[in-house]
Formats: C-alpha cells, sequence, structure tokens
C-alpha cells in the first residue's frame, strides 16, 4: 500500500538484519524497506530489473525511495537502470567496500589480493551459501578450484562478538585460510541510510 510520507528503502536481502537493525537503533519509523532475495548475488545479471521492478511497483506511494545495493557484480548495469528511473543507491562496488570503508577496503585489497570477505550475514550462512552454495559439501574437490588462489579470510563484523569470532576462524580453517577480523560497524550502510531519510540524497520517486 505504501506510505506517502516514508521513504522506501530497496534493499539486498543479505542487508535486512542491519537494516531492520539500524532503523530501530536510530528510531527511524520514516523508513520502509522491501528487501529483494539474498540469492540474487548468485546471478547478479538479474538485479538490475529486479530493482526497476521494485521501484515501479511502487512509485508514487512514497515520497522517496532509495536503493541499498552496491554494484554487486551488474557491471555498470544497475547504475544504468537507477540513471532511468532517477533512484540513487549507496555507494561501492559491493557491501564490503561500503562496509569497511572505500579507503581501509583499498588497503586490505592492495595488502593481499588473493582475499575472502565475510560479512555477518556471510557468516551466518557461510555452510548454506559457502559450502553448499559451491557444491564443496559435495565434491570437496572444488575447494581447491574455488579457493586455491585464496591466501587470507577477512571478517567484516558489523556488531562485534566472542563467539562470531570463533566461528569465523572455523571458516577460515575450513577453507584453508589465514584469519584476519575487523568490527567496521555498519559503515556506508549507516551513513547513507540516515541521509536518505533526511532528504539529502537527491532523487524523485
Amino acid at each position: 500500500m505504501g506510505n506517502a510520507s516514508a521513504t522506501l528503502i530497496i534493499a539486498c536481502g543479505a542487508l535486512a538484519h542491519e537494516i531492520v537493525a539500524l532503523r530501530k537503533l536510530n528510531n527511524w519509523p520514516h523508513l520502509e524497506v522491501q528487501c529483494l532475495p539474498a540469492d540474487l548475488h548468485n546471478h547478479p545479471e538479474k538485479i538490475p530489473q529486479a530493482v526497476r521492478e521494485k521501484i515501479r511497483a511502487n512509485r508514487g506511494s512514497y515520497a522517496s525511495m532509495f536503493v541499498a545495493y552496491a554494484d554487486c557484480g551488474t557491471g555498470g548495469l544497475l547504475d544504468a537502470v537507477l540513471a532511468e528511473e532517477q533512484v540513487e543507491r549507496i555507494a561501492g562496488a559491493h557491501c564490503y567496500e561500503f562496509f569497511a570503508g572505500s579507503a581501509v577496503f583499498e588497503r586490505l585489497a592492495e595488502a593481499e589480493p588473493g582475499t575472502f570477505y565475510l560479512t555477518d550475514f556471510l557468516l551466518r550462512h557461510f555452510e548454506r551459501l559457502v559450502i553448499q552454495g559451491l557444491g564443496i559439501d559435495r565434491h570437496p574437490e572444488l575447494m581447491a578450484l574455488y579457493f586455491g588462489n585464496y591466501r587470507k579470510l577477512v571478517y567484516l563484523a558489523q556488531l562485534e562478538s566472542p563467539h562470531k569470532i570463533a566461528d569465523g576462524q572455523r571458516a577460515a580453517d575450513r577453507l584453508g585460510l589465514v584469519f584476519e577480523y575487523r568490527v567496521t560497524g555498519y559503515g556506508e550502510l549507516e551513513h547513507s541510510l540516515r541521509r536518505a531519510g533526511e532528504g539529502v540524497i537527491a532523487w524523485r520517486n
């Protein structure tokens, strides 16, 4: 039905937990969230059209809209759609960049190009998305194919938690990678949602 006085956040399902937490933490009742399936990341070519359809289905029902996706492997196709629809998105190539911050992420990537990154979402669903999703549970020989060129696993944590550190270490051990842990908080996700809710980001609905 929509809310003519609210801002609609069209979000990747992998960010749902974090956006709901930020909405509650910052008391943002004027932000409403609709998520697309997180497994679209397995088919990034489908993300632009899925976002377009969500925008058009809600056009005119909200005061404004904002897209909580980075480029996410679409190779600029998402930006082309958003330019046509006149809706802004969070800056960055992927969630690792906007959680860590562009400068920090650039340093991490330069220090070790062969790095596999985890967020809180990916850690929670590591078995399903990584081990089962890549078929490693059924074909262990695929481990070397997928991760043979990686050297390090960096866990970019949104919330600090000792048991998550242990889970991250186990994930790194499972993949045969050196483990590094960094607490990023919500990074640019929080800043972008705040600006979107305050109308600082320019768009039309």
